[in-house]
């Protein structure tokens, strides 16, 4: 089955509705938990690179709660999503999981792993930053930007935010947004409601005005990865969680920007599996 047809399955987690999707199920003994960027659900995952990473691992995403389809309420903060995502991860069942969080939900990751190291196995953080990060708090501004600029130009605002904005951007951001279109509109995920999104942006404001963090907390083996055209969050954030901590690997994709992972995703998707396998 490809992630493309793959249907929302839910979950009851202290008496709310919670969405997710599950892909390559007994493929690996420690699941690799997917947690996505501002304002996405689970329709906003790349399916190809979904299919690549689950010919070889048990992949689960979630929506938390008042993302897509899950009921309940959005967190105030990063912290406060990172608890809800915890009690998720436990309600499925799992008391070790590996963990791979994209822009914000890089943010939620690192958050994961302060409050309950011990649930991690491997941390991957694509396409994110460190707390009190280069330019974390301007996202909003950023954000608010390239969707003035999309819409101008009649675009999905991804266009802008996730790749270069070059002609090599355009094409690459066509290949990708093209692929997350096929999926059909019978099985596909409800729409982030703006409220959620604008909690979201003051969460992410709040987490990037923070004192800046040294991550000495994070001890996991940890792959880093990023374009180094990242504008949304500045490329530089990569290479200072890889300075900071100590047990991780760094990946940077040429002419590549925010979403790296999806535009280079045959790539990633071996970098991916090894590091899960060593």
């Amino acid at each position: 089955m490809s992630y493309i047809t793959t249907n929302n399955l839910y979950i009851n987690v202290e008496g709310k509705k919670i969405a997710y999707r599950e892909l390559g199920k007994g493929k690996s003994k420690i699941p690799l938990v997917l947690l996505i960027h501002l304002a996405a659900t689970l329709d906003q995952w790349d399916p190809k690179l979904l299919d690549l990473v689950a010919e070889k691992e048990h992949i689960i995403v979630l929506d938390l709660p008042v993302v897509g389809d899950s009921q309940g309420k959005v967190a105030a903060t990063i912290p406060e999503m990172a608890k809800q995502a915890i009690t998720i991860i436990k309600t499925l069942g799992y008391s070790k999981i590996n963990l791979l969080g994209l822009s914000m939900g890089g943010f939620i990751a690192q958050e994961i792993v302060r409050i309950e190291s011990l649930l991690v196995n491997r941390l991957i953080l694509a396409g994110t930053g460190p707390r009190g990060g280069l330019e974390i708090d301007e996202v909003t501004r950023k954000t608010f930007q390239y969707m003035l600029k999309s819409g101008l130009e009649g675009v999905d605002p991804k266009r802008y935010i996730f790749y270069p904005h070059d002609e090599k951007g355009r094409l690459e951001a066509e290949k990708v947004l093209g692929r997350m279109g096929e999926r059909k509109s019978t099985n596909a995920d409800k729409a982030m409601k703006v409220s959620g999104f604008l909690t979201q942006l003051k969460a992410i404001k709040h987490w990037g005005k923070a004192p800046e963090d040294d991550m000495s907390f994070i001890t996991q083996p940890t792959l880093i990865v990023n374009g180094d055209k990242d504008m949304q969050v500045p490329t530089e954030n990569s290479y200072v969680m890889h300075e900071k901590i100590k047990n991780s690997q760094l990946i940077i994709y040429e002419s590549s920007g925010h979403g790296a992972i999806f535009q280079n995703a045959e790539e990633f998707s071996k970098a991916l599996l090894a590091f899960l396998s060593e």
